[in-house]
């Protein structure tokens, strides 16, 4: 599978992002708090190393490694 979040730091802000927006799940009411939603986009994206929407952007944080012909 393809990886595009490979740092460290980028997955721990992402999931700590996500599990604040699920938050927001109970504590806003229904129609704003399903907004919450979008962590568990950010939760599975660090999880499985792969965000579509930085694919489409085409930016991709893993670093090449380079190999000398």
């Amino acid at each position: 599978m393809m990886h595009n979040v490979c740092s460290r730091t980028e997955r721990i802000i992402r999931t700590l992002l996500g599990i604040a927006l699920l938050g927001l799940l109970f504590m806003l009411p229904s129609p704003i708090g399903y907004l919450g939603l979008v962590g568990v986009v950010l939760i599975a994206s660090a999880a499985m190393r792969y965000c579509p929407l930085s694919h489409l952007m085409g930016v991709n944080t893993c670093k090449m490694k380079e190999t000398h012909s």
